[in-house]
């Protein structure tokens, strides 16, 4: 279908791509990785002709359609949510004013066996065709199980479009690209503004969907389910493999292994036979062999290993001071602006060393929280408190607004500096890949990913015991999610964390709390298992939105029969049995389902208690054998302090125990 030959671009002297070569078939599925700046959204615009090659041409079919979603885009205004996505109906209106047409024509001609009949009857044909493809259901229907799919809820179809977030117009925006069908789907960055929910009717969608897809995504399970070839694009070049991105990796790693132990092999033997020729070169006796070495090692293909970017962030988070036991309590709490109540009669709790999600769709008050506990927002109602000696190191969603533009990278982090930890500014921005002239950049010149790496870097000067983040890893490659999550996984305070990155949060956090139509629900089953839960109810959901409406008569009268018979039935039985004991009212699903939910959460909290009197003991043996022989430089008081304090935690941390047993 699509084809790009040699195609190379450059700006000035930089070369971002180098003669690239790949192929897109009619069901290739795609997946482009790469770190961010390597040229994967540009490959997109080169595809779709709004950039044009510095060298090389890229080949495409006449009539081949392309739906192409940007990171960034022009959003429409003046129509209600349901009314701009029917637009991707447009060809189709057109599509059928065209078939009435030549139906109209055919039906006065005469000359049967002329080209221009013969001609008009495949238009027809093909028309017809493409037409009965896109109405397997009626445009109104298709529209509204994609945007619902998208996360709206059918209450806001009806809402202008203006009244939205960018987020949501971008939503509106794929709806119309998918509900058009195009023969080829390039998709940069899709799940950016969607929620978990939106992201597996996604992944559902692209996965059953006919035709030809490419997408950069930084999702790693979205990528495995929705794509069966991965473009590696690295310093200019390409690597094509065709497997999925986890698969992907795995064969990288063999093929640099592979490669690298060919390369070693061969440079032993060509150090070898080139000792060889030095060691002989002038001796008569030898001089045959000489040569016939010499012209052997001019012929010899020499192996290179490919050029990889390896730099990457090296993050570790600085021991947390101790906290109190809650590190933050919030009760019958309500959240407000001016124009509206964002959740209310929350009851959340977060304890010193649990690392918490929150979770749900944008705009249902999960970053209105975040300000409630940075105290940028006070509650219209309820209370919110920190626990004791609690130090919030806080990473905003919008980078863009908390950073200050004036300054530079190295002036960002120079201002907040204190003490020994000054003279170590350039090897912490280097951790986060700011070297060289990076540090001297203004910061209203970085990119989205680069203010998100500085505003992390911020975070590990200070010397917290609670991590909130918002969003942190939205302009994240792969690699680098991978290796934060492994800095939050060993950070030893308290951390709560928004993400909608399923991958991320797996393994990652104890808990999670689900923000929903104004409520807040806490869940202490896996993000995994609440989805799969979900996935169900939504579709549900989605069937009763687009299903026509049941007459209310036809229930109501099966209701009015079985009420009728019952007591009939009732008597009957009676009459035939003994006397039973009256049996107890069945609880309600509500009240199951409340004391299922006790019951995970007190296992939870068992465990946790397990781990945390596990870790005390152990630290107080510690204690005691060096108390037994105190080396010279120990600090004897500081030591028993230490000891006593785990002492009085260790044994409420028993009492409790013991109480939930």
């Amino acid at each position: 279908m699509i084809s790009l030959d040699d195609v190379s671009l450059a700006y000035g002297s930089f070369v971002l791509l180098d003669k690239i070569n790949f192929h897109i078939s009619e069901n290739d599925k795609i997946g482009l990785t790469g770190k961010n700046g390597a040229g994967k959204s540009t490959i997109m615009k080169l595809i779709c002709g709004l950039q044009s090659p510095s060298s090389g041409h890229i080949d495409k079919p006449s009539g081949l359609s392309i739906g192409y979603l940007p990171q960034i885009m022009e959003h429409n205004r003046g129509r209600s949510v349901l009314e701009e996505a029917l637009t991707a109906f447009d060809e189709d209106n057109r599509m059928e004013a065209e078939i009435a047409q030549i139906s109209e024509e055919l039906s006065t001609r005469t000359d049967y066996e002329s080209d221009a009949y013969m001609e008009l009857t495949a238009r027809l044909s093909d028309l017809n065709d493409r037409l009965t493809t896109s109405h397997s259901e009626p445009p109104e229907i298709q529209a509204r199980r994609t945007l619902i799919g998208l996360g709206f809820r059918e209450r806001e179809l009806g809402r202008l479009t203006e009244t939205f977030s960018q987020g949501w117009n971008m939503r509106i925006e794929l709806a119309k690209i998918l509900l058009r069908r195009p023969d080829v789907l390039l998709l940069d960055e899709p799940t950016n503004h969607l929620d978990i929910e939106s992201i597996e009717w996604l992944e559902d969608y692209l996965a059953s969907r006919k035709g030809s897809l490419m997408l950069v995504s930084h999702d790693r399970k979205f990528l495995d389910r929705t794509t069966n070839r991965t473009i590696e694009v690295v310093l200019g070049h390409i690597q094509d493999y065709k497997v999925p991105y986890t698969k992907y990796l795995e064969l990288r790693e063999e093929r640099m292994a592979q490669q690298t132990a060919a390369y070693e092999n061969q440079q032993r033997m060509i150090e070898k036979t080139e000792d060889f020729i030095a060691k002989f070169r002038y001796k008569p006796t030898k001089s045959n062999q000489v040569q016939s070495r010499i012209k052997a090692l001019g012929k010899i293909d020499r192996i290179e290993i490919d050029e990889t970017d390896n730099a990457t962030l090296t993050v570790k988070f600085p021991p947390a001071p101790r906290s109190g036991d809650v590190v933050y309590k919030a009760t019958g709490l309500t959240a407000a602006y001016p124009q509206k109540v964002v959740f209310s009669d929350a009851d959340i709790e977060i304890k010193r060393g649990e690392k918490v999600a929150l979770i749900g769709r944008n705009g249902e008050g999960k970053t209105t929280l975040m300000r409630v506990i940075m105290g940028q927002l006070d509650p219209a109602g309820g209370e919110s408190r920190l626990g004791h000696n609690v130090s919030i190191g806080y990473f905003a969603q919008n980078q863009e607004d908390v950073l200050d533009k004036s300054l530079t990278v190295f002036e960002t982090l120079d201002r907040i500096a204190v003490g020994d930890i000054r003279t170590k500014l350039r090897d912490i921005l280097a951790q986060f890949l700011f070297r060289g002239e990076d540090i001297d950049k203004r910061v209203s010149v970085l990119s989205g990913g680069e203010r998100a790496r500085l505003g992390m870097a911020k975070l590990m000067l200070g010397n917290h015991n609670l991590l909130a983040l918002d969003e942190p890893t939205n302009h994240m490659d792969i690699k680098s999610k991978d290796i934060l999550k492994q800095a939050l996984k060993s950070f030893d305070g308290t951390l709560l964390i928004v993400s909608h990155d399923r991958d991320f949060l797996d393994g990652l956090v104890d808990k999670f709390y689900e923000f929903e139509d104004g409520r807040v629900k806490e869940h202490l089953e896996t993000v995994a298992q609440f989805l799969e839960k979900r996935r169900m109810e939504t579709l549900h959901e989605l069937d009763r939105s687009t299903a026509p409406a049941v007459e209310a008569a036809k229930p109501a009268s099966n209701s009015a029969s079985k009420s009728a018979s019952a007591p009939a039935s009732k008597s009957a039985s009676k009459s035939a049995s003994a006397p039973v004991e009256p049996k107890k009212p069945a609880l309600s699903y509500e009240q199951q389902k409340a004391i299922s939910r006790e019951e995970r959460r007190k296992k939870e909290r068992i465990k946790y208690l397990e781990s945390e009197i596990s870790k005390a003991e152990a630290r107080q043996k510690e204690i005691e054998t060096i108390l037994s022989a105190p080396p010279a430089d120990a600090d004897i008081m500081e030591l028993t302090r230490e000891y006593l304090e785990l002492k009085r935690d260790l044994d409420a941390l028993t009492d409790e125990w013991g109480s939930l047993i």
